[in-house]
């Protein structure tokens, strides 16, 4: 059966536009919650991997570590040291030209070691040595005075408990401002001896907590103890490094964003603390105690630098994870922060990188968006997502390697991401209803084309019967349906003793339509045939006409239409739009029967002639619809007139063996591929008028 061709593109599931919209805006919700929810674990994992590639250089750094470790207090005894060691000490790194000199230990205990505690141990009924040994001074006293003689600052610790009031303590250097509001604050303050606290130049608070991770990203610039603001020990320590230098006291302000002493402004956070940019101190700026208190020590090293003084040595040490990974010393977390505060070094993540990075997750979730709503296809859609997960953690790199920045790239990649599988979800959704929808449609179709097939096959002619029709005429046929169509039709009527109506026919169009108009094309054709007075020309106008009045404007029908005269041999054939006949000759040659024929039926009225074909006993006629010609391979190859003729030279023993060899041949050069039209075939041999004389 010729049917029409139609081409058609796959095209993405119709989503109403509110609906992708608010597909996209639930991602987006969703994903917004996820990196709240996330945070600040997620962006600190990216920061700290920053800090892996690029640490801070500190080769540059004007600050000093003094380490009392285990090397010094194999020689000079365990801790604590007498406070005559620590004068001495301090002594030498004053002699160095020191800018100034941090303790990040408390002095809270008097000297164990004081000539007045030995006077009360050794000497309690001796009047005379206990005035000589209280005559020593006490070595408290001593190392008050080298701190006061040099500039020294003492650490100091918030407490809740067993500490003293901050207001009863003196000599905190004076901030001015509006501090930030989640400021740490200490209600009582952990202070040193007595002795020592009256003579220092400067106190800065040791606290620094961890992030909730437990790593030291920050370090307090400003805390509170009571209601008053104090400095941390690393921004004391540069305000007496610049009173040293200037010989004036430079202003400490603050405010909600920043810090500033001197002329350098200082970021921080809510909480007072400033965001370091870390590194390894080399070891040439770290020194052991011993080293400091050996005559060979060239103490020229120390000067103008910041040294800052702690203990290290093994079951005294302040240890603290940092995001470089490695465990770290505390005083060198003060180092860095002093030397920070003094040459740059901290990191920034104003609220401006903190929006635009909200902002960039939602222009994105925008675009992908758009492109899910337009003709662009998930190639386009992919490389949008594939270039921002490039392009954003580069920018975040540039940012922090250039400038400090702090830029989260997967906040915005998740927004963008969440939004996208939403719509892709959305997407998805929608297909698998038109994909069920399909089916659905499909399996109705099939219904249909069943029942068509049902209709085609239902109304031909018994081929069995067809085989014991007349002794004079050896037919056989042969309708094989293809999947999508149900056209084709055949039949054999006969009329009297002697003639007998052969016809074939294709009826353009498909599906149920096309089946119906079959069985309507056949109960005319039989009808008009069986009622026609007029000769076969007549009768095909007829039907034309019948046809024509009862027919759609989308079919049509192809047909050869023939009456074969059993006593004499002769044929008249009408071919309206159809397929020649194939003659079978008496010597076994295939030849094509050239007929004048006509248009199809059911497009207008026209004469078609009555051709005749006389036949000579033994020879055949076959007759075949475009199902036969038009058949192709997997590559698209038509079967064609050639193969047609040459299967048919196969096998002539019969009409039943012509009708299969020409079937076989078609059906093996398809090869497996679905049949695009229906195959009928129709061969009769006429045996002559007496066949059995």
């Amino acid at each position: 059966m010729t049917a029409s061709k139609s081409s058609s593109s796959p095209s993405r599931p119709a989503i109403p536009r509110r609906g992708m919209w608010l597909a996209a805006l639930a991602g987006f919700a969703l994903a917004a919650l996820l990196s709240l929810a996330l945070n600040p674990r997620a962006e600190n994992a990216v920061f700290d991997g920053w800090q892996h590639l690029a640490p801070r250089d500190l080769s540059g750094s004007d600050v000093r570590v003094v380490a009392i470790g285990d090397e010094s207090l194999e020689v000079i005894g365990s801790w604590p040291w007498p406070r005559r060691v620590l004068a001495t000490m301090t002594r030498r790194i004053a002699e160095g030209g020191a800018a100034a000199i941090g303790f990040d230990i408390l002095f809270v205990e008097p000297d164990a070691v004081s000539p007045t505690r030995f006077s009360r141990l050794y000497a309690p009924d001796d009047p005379a040595i206990e005035a000589w040994l209280d005559g020593l001074g006490s070595m408290d006293d001593e190392f008050a005075d080298a701190i006061s003689a040099a500039p020294v600052v003492l650490g100091r610790a918030g407490v809740t408990l067993g500490g003293a009031e901050p207001a009863n303590l003196t000599q905190w250097a004076t901030i001015t401002g509006s501090p930030p509001p989640a400021l740490v604050r200490y209600p009582l303050v952990q202070s040193n001896l007595a002795a020592l606290e009256a003579r220092a130049p400067g106190f800065g608070l040791l606290n620094g907590a961890p992030d909730a991770d437990g790593v030291v990203r920050s370090v307090p610039l400003v805390l509170k103890t009571g209601e008053v603001l104090v400095p941390g020990l690393a921004l004391e320590m540069v305000r007496v490094t610049i009173e040293q230098q200037s010989g004036t006291d430079p202003q400490i302000v603050v405010d909600p964003a920043s810090v500033t002493i001197g002329q350098r402004r200082i970021p921080i956070d809510a909480q007072g603390r400033m965001r370091l940019h870390f590194a390894d101190l080399p070891q040439t700026q770290i020194h052991s105690a011993i080293e400091i208190m050996s005559e060979e020590f060239d103490l020229s090293q120390l000067k103008d630098k910041i040294v800052v003084v702690s203990l290290t040595a093994e079951g005294t040490q302040d240890i603290v994870a940092t995001p470089l990974g490695s465990e770290m010393y505390g005083v060198l977390v003060q180092a860095q922060a002093a030397d920070a505060i003094r040459r740059g070094g901290w990191l920034v993540r104003p609220p401006i990188v903190r929006a635009a990075e909200w902002i960039i997750g939602a222009l994105l979730a925008m675009v992908l968006l758009v492109l899910a709503t337009s003709q662009a296809g998930a190639r386009s859609r992919w490389l949008v997502l594939m270039m921002a997960g490039a392009g954003l953690p580069l920018a975040s790199w540039l940012l922090f390697s250039l400038g400090d920045l702090l830029f989260d790239p997967i906040r915005p990649l998740l927004l963008a991401s969440g939004s996208a599988l939403a719509v892709f979800a959305a997407l998805f959704g929608e297909a698998r209803r038109e994909r069920a929808a399909l089916r659905d449609a499909q399996n109705r179709s099939e219904g249909e084309l069943g029942a068509a097939r049902a209709i085609q096959l239902g109304m031909l002619p018994d081929r069995a019967a067809l085989a014991k029709l007349d002794p004079r005429i050896d037919i056989a046929a042969q309708l094989e349906a293809a999947k999508s169509v149900g056209g084709d039709f055949y039949d054999i009527i006969r009329l009297d003793k002697d003639r007998i109506v052969i016809l074939i026919a294709d009826v353009t169009g498909k599906g149920v339509p096309a089946a119906l108009f079959m069985a309507l094309s056949k109960a005319l054709s039989r009808s008009v045939m069986l009622r026609s007075p007029g000769g076969l020309a007549d009768t095909a106008a007829m039907l034309n006409e019948e046809l024509m009045r009862d027919s759609g404007d989308a079919l049509g029908l192809t047909m050869l239409l023939g009456i074969l005269d059993l006593a004499s041999g002769r044929a008249e054939f009408v071919n309206a739009g159809h397929d020649n006949p194939l003659r079978i000759t008496g010597d076994g040659r295939v030849v094509e029967e050239a007929m004048e024929g006509g248009p199809p039926f059911c497009i207008m009225d026209y004469p078609w002639p009555a051709e005749a074909i006389v036949l000579q006993p033994g020879e055949a006629i076959v007759l075949i619809t475009d199902g036969v010609t038009e058949a192709q391979d997997r590559a698209g190859q038509l079967f064609g007139n050639d193969r047609t003729r040459a299967a048919l030279l196969t096998d002539q023993t019969s009409a039943a063996a012509m009708v299969s060899s020409l079937r076989d041949a078609v059906r093996g050069f398809e090869n497996g591929a679905d049949p695009s039209d229906d195959l009928t075939v129709v061969a009769f041999r006429y045996l002559g008028a007496n066949p059995a004389a």
